[in-house]
Parts: structure tokens; sequence; C-alpha cells
């Protein structure tokens, strides 16, 4: 929503107005000089605004009520039911050709089409109308490496497989697509692919790990794993998505396995649901978590569900600070299973079927029992893809977006840093407080996501001020309906880049509307379906509206969606769960 009805024109705005905002006189002064000289040149609000953002006229260090009196008054006199919602952030010509799919656009549209596509729209609805040809480009640029490759991309002879049979033939391990070098992604050995910093300690310097000590670590925990458990099982994670959850998480791929996520906010009755529906045979999980200097008892919980097997990972430490179950076992315990082993670092993966389950997640459970939502080895594939398509996710960048496996973002984001190159990036503490944006500018993080009641903390408490968050490239945003002046704070802290908004779901294994790096944004809105996606408006019998007709009615997908799951596990919640769906059926 607009706040622009509090604010007079921009014309209007004199040195007090700015003096007020909590600038010195003499700042005031010279801002007040360099803003008339802005309106001389243009009396548009939307060129007026860019110019203003371009000439980086407004500084992250400025008052937050200076950004609002500049914004709000470019903007006072808009018709958003005419205009659209005002725009904040620009993309250049050279800013989109250098983007990833900017960079492919212009290198396969002429062979493809004959002709140059300026449009990113056109592009996406190219992508839509064949996405067996998008597919085929976009596995170029990300780290996948199959084991036998696929027959085909996209294969619709058959009519009962909803949303056909996509990569079919395809065999490969995902999770050693994550571990293994690339060079078209700059992605050796050597290379850093995870930083973090442990809460109470942001004075120190950020911990890295390359991509051979990641892979090393990997395999060391799914060699004992094999001691452990059988290929096949289900072995949940319920721990804070620290380096030790993401070594799990991988191994429990790379084995054969099939990863739980729990959430580690979840009492012991929504884990016990959990892990029965899911008949999981094992469970990663800590001690405690630590907040704030504070311990509070994870261990504790899983206990309580009445757990299978738990192995058990010292929140603090190398020793678990709690006594164990008999039949439970300690990290430092589980591990001494491959000590004997001449190269317990060595591991040869379990490839699979593309459409192999590797990860069960669930819904959020508020209306009645979570649904038990499975991920083939397709929707890695789908997340990291539109992440380095409509994010800009590429080699060099580094990406923090706080979250738990136990949540989709945490495997989206997992995969999305490792199969595009990008290095991921970890908090282990709370994001609510400075520690958190200190790591942020000392990891030199360029991309950011978030979710809007998080940005409304960092602003209501300015927690972040004085921290220099000028390496971002881009914010993303999700989980909640966003709200504009947060989003103005935010994007403000960067010189304005823009905030890619996100909706999706776990069932589909990334977004289907969002925000792009090629297109002019809005704060709190989207500006285009996914790439492949295509979206219709629905009446009340379920039909299609003309795409040209202006209407209200049900969002529809068009449901030739690479990742999507078309099943859930606990199948008495199935027909209700995908009826409720609003899937278009006339392709």
């Amino acid at each position: 929503m607009m706040e622009s009805g509090r604010y007079g024109s921009i014309s209007e705005i004199k040195v007090e107005d700015i003096v007020t905002t909590g600038l010195s006189l003499q700042d005031s002064r010279l801002f007040h000089s360099k803003l008339q000289s802005a309106i001389s040149r243009t009396r548009n609000p939307k060129d007026l605004w860019r110019e203003i953002s371009e000439q980086t006229l407004l500084k992250p260090s400025h008052p937050h009520h200076l950004h609002q009196l500049i914004y709000y008054s470019v903007y006072s006199n808009w018709d958003v039911s005419s205009n659209g919602p005002p725009l904040y952030w620009f993309p250049s010509l050279m800013q989109s050709k250098l983007t990833n799919l900017g960079r492919v656009m212009e290198f396969h549209a002429p062979k493809l089409l004959g002709k140059s596509i300026t449009s990113f729209g056109l592009f996406q609805k190219f992508s839509v109308q064949h996405p067996e040809v998008y597919w085929s480009l976009v596995l170029k640029e990300l780290a996948v490496k199959f084991r036998k490759e696929p027959r085909c991309i996209l294969d619709t002879t058959d009519q009962t497989k909803h949303g056909g049979n996509w990569m079919p033939g395809a065999v490969l391990n995902i999770a050693e697509c994550c571990l293994l070098p690339s060079d078209h992604l700059n992605k050796q050995d050597d290379t850093v692919v995870v930083v973090w910093r442990d809460e109470g300690v942001d004075d120190s310097r950020v911990n890295s790990l390359t991509l051979k000590e990641l892979r090393d670590q990997v395999m060391v925990v799914a060699n004992a794993l094999d001691v452990t458990f059988s290929r096949g099982d289900a072995i949940a994670i319920d721990m804070p998505m620290t380096v030790t959850a993401v070594v799990i998480y991988l191994a429990i791929v790379l084995a054969g396995c099939v990863v739980v996520s729990i959430a580690d906010s979840f009492a012991a009755k929504e884990i016990a649901t959990r892990l029965r529906v899911s008949k999981a045979k094992g469970i990663f999980t800590q001690d405690f978590i630590v907040r704030g200097g504070k311990k509070f008892p994870l261990y504790s919980r899983v206990v309580e569900a009445n757990s299978c097997k738990a192995i058990v990972v010292p929140a603090v430490g190398k020793d678990v600070e709690t006594h164990l179950r008999e039949y439970d076992l300690s990290w430092k315990d589980f591990l001494s299973y491959v000590s004997h082993l001449p190269r317990p670092n060595d591991y040869y993966p379990v490839y699979q079927p593309i459409e192999s389950v590797t990860n069960i997640l669930f819904s959020s459970g508020t209306t009645g029992e979570p649904k038990a939502i499975p991920w083939t080895q397709l929707a890695p594939i789908r997340c990291a893809a539109d992440s380095w398509a409509l994010c800009n996710c590429e080699s060099g960048d580094i990406f923090c977006w706080p979250t738990n496996l136990g949540w989709v973002m945490g495997p989206i984001l997992l995969y999305s840093c490792f199969l595009s190159g990008t290095t991921l990036a970890l908090y282990h503490g709370s994001p609510l407080d400075r520690g958190f944006g200190k790591f942020i500018q000392d990891a030199r993080v360029t991309h950011l996501g978030t979710v809007p009641s998080l940005v409304k903390t960092w602003k209501n408490t300015c927690c972040m001020d004085g921290l220099d968050w000028t390496n971002i490239k881009s914010f993303a945003s999700t989980g909640e309906v966003s709200n504009v002046d947060d989003d103005l704070w935010l994007s403000s802290r960067a010189y304005y880049r823009p905030i890619i908004e996100c909706c999706g779901g776990t069932e589909l294994a990334s977004s289907y509307i969002q925000g792009s790096f090629l297109q002019p944004q809005a704060f709190g809105a989207f500006s285009t379906a996914s790439m492949t996606t295509g979206l219709v408006i629905l009446d009340e019998n379920g039909n299609a509206y003309p795409n040209d007709q202006a209407c209200v009615g049900e969002v529809g997908l068009i449901p030739i969606y690479l990742g999507a799951t078309d099943r859930l596990l606990n199948a008495d919640h199935e027909e209700v769960y995908f009826k409720g769906m609003p899937m278009y059926q006339g392709m």
C-alpha cells in the first residue's frame, strides 16, 4: 500500500523539510540542490525516481525518513488504478544482457526463432510453448551430470501422466552433482562453496569450506550411513540449518536414502506425526539449540516424540551435553564407524532414476495432518533453474537466506547454490539481531533472502544501522505479504537493488510467479510467471478466460511443469489436496 497520501509534491520539498528527516543543515542544502537539479531534467514521476536512484542521490546511510519523504513525494500523485504500482528499479539494456537469462536470450534466440528476442515477455512465452527447448538450454547452464542421459526432455505420449514424463530414462545422483567440479561454473576443488559464522563471535573471521572439503565431509557421513542404515531408508533431519546439517542432507541423498525434512521449531507431537507419516528409520538432531547465549532443548523433544534411532550433534563443542537413550548415537560415535576405513572420505554414489524420491517435505499442517510431499531428483533441478533464471544466481555470488531444512526454502537454497556455482552463506544463530547483519556485511553476501516479518523487525529495531550491505545485488522475499515501506527500507540498504518477490509451493519445488532481473520492479509486487509456467484466469466452472479479456477469477497453472509433485505419500489426503489445486487442463 502506498503511503503517499500524507506527502506533498516532490517540487514542494524545502530544505527545512529535509532537515526534519535527520540530515544536518549543510547536508540538507546540498541534497536539496541535487534534488532540484534532478527535478529540472524531468517531471515524470517514474523517470524522476529513476534519475534519483541511478544518481545514488539517496544513500544507505541516510535516515529512513528521508527515503520515505523522497519516494512518497515523487509518487504523491501517482494513479495506481491506471498506471499500476509505482516502479523503483529499472534494469538497463546492458544490465539485462549481462544476466543469465539475457545471455541465453541473446545467443540462442536468433537460432530458435530466426530473430533476436529483445523482450523478456516473449522469451517467457516461448518457454511456456516450448518447455523442452528451454530446459535443454538451461540444463547446460547448471551443474547437472547424468550417469545415463535422458531419452528426451519431455515425453507427453502417456496421457495418464499428469504434466508429462520429464527426462525419461535419466539416471543420476543429484547430491553428487552438487559436489563435482564444473569448468563452466568456475567451480573447482579449491573453490569456496560454503561460508558461515557462529552467533556470538561477530568480530571473528568468516569461516569457509572448499568444494573438496565439503565433498570429503559428505562422503565420510555417507560411509557411516551405510553402516547404520539401508539403502532407501527415510532419515529425518531436525536441527538448525548449519554446515553440519547441509553435510548430512547431501550425504543422505548421496547414499541413496531419503531425507525427511522436519523444522527445528516443532513440538514433540508434530515431530512424531512427521516421523510416522514418512516411516523414518532414523533422525539427525542436536542436543540443544543455542540462541542469544541460551540453550533450548531439542533432543528431548525428539525423545518425547518416541522417535526412531537418533544421531545427536553437539550444538557447541565436540561432545553432546545431554544423556542419550541406549540405542541413540552421538555424532562422534556415529563417525567412528568409518574410522577403520583406509579412505573414509571416498564414496561411490548411489545412482537412481530421475523420478526417484530423495526428500519428503511437509505442508504446514495448519488445517490438519501435514501433507507429505515427495521430491524427486527433478525438484532440485527446477528450483536451481528458477534461481539461476530470475534471481540471477551465478558463479562468484554468495547467497544467504535464513531458513531451515524443515521448510521448503532450505532445500531450495541448498540446491540453488550448489547447482549454479553460487556460494552458500549460513549464520549459525538468530537472524533477528545485528550479529546476522554483520555476517551479511563481512561475508560480502550478494543475494539475501528474507521474509517480510523479518524485514519489519530489522527496520523497527534499527539493529542494522551503520552496516554496509552494498555488495548485495538483489534481495528475495517469500512466505508472507510484503509491506511497501519495509521493502523501501530494505532496498535502500543497497542503493535500491531489486527485491525479487516469490510465490510458489512445496509441491512445485519453486515459484510460479515472481519478480525478474529483466523487468522493472515495484515494491511488494510480482512481474512475471516463472519460466515455462503459463497462467490463466479460471471462471467459476474452471474454464479459462481469453488472455486478452479483463476478468476476475482464480489463477490456474498450465501443468507442463518440471519438478512438480502430483502425489502425496499420505494418500488419504491426495484426492482433496490436488482437487483443490487449480491446474488448467486445456493445452
